[in-house]
């Protein structure tokens, strides 16, 4: 059975996509990726205005309600640096969004926690970003979705 699709699903293929001829720097891949997570973050926040919450606190929020306890492990999950993770979870316990939590046996080690307020508001938060996301893929199958996800995976696992 033969291929006959244009797109090449060898992807053991050690030769470059851009070459000096073909280069657009404002056309490329990194780019394109970069205005898309622009337009998804300023979607986000439009869209959880009403909840009086940012793009940026959502990310943190979800992280934790994922099953992520600390800030070491949200800042590696978002490139976040140390200080603006500690402002940013400042403002979060300020609204009472979630709570740091000394364990017992190690008082230097804080767990953060999610608040009860801060466990109501999380599915309204979630439903607000698929709602975005869904919108960005408009025109999509969730085959294309599926595909585009495990392209970006391919482009982490590269990095």
């Amino acid at each position: 059975m033969s291929n006959t699709s244009n797109v090449s699903t060898d992807v053991s293929a050690p030769a470059d996509i851009y070459d000096n001829e073909t280069f657009e720097p404002a056309r490329c891949i990194g780019p394109l990726i970069g205005r898309v997570r622009v337009a998804l973050l300023e979607s986000l926040d439009r869209a959880l205005s009403p909840l009086n919450v940012t793009s940026a606190q959502y990310v943190i929020l979800s992280i934790l309600a994922s099953g992520a306890d600390s800030a070491s492990q949200i800042c590696r999950g978002i490139s976040y640096d140390a200080g603006a993770m500690t402002r940013m979870i400042d403002r979060l316990e300020q609204r009472g969004l979630l709570k740091r939590v000394r364990v017992a046996d190690d008082r230097r080690t804080v767990k953060l926690q999610l608040t009860d307020e801060g466990k109501a508001l999380y599915p309204k938060m979630r439903a607000s970003a698929m709602e975005v996301i869904n919108g960005l893929l408009r025109g999509f199958s969730k085959a294309e979705a599926r595909q585009l996800e495990d392209f970006l995976k391919r482009m982490l696992e590269n990095a």
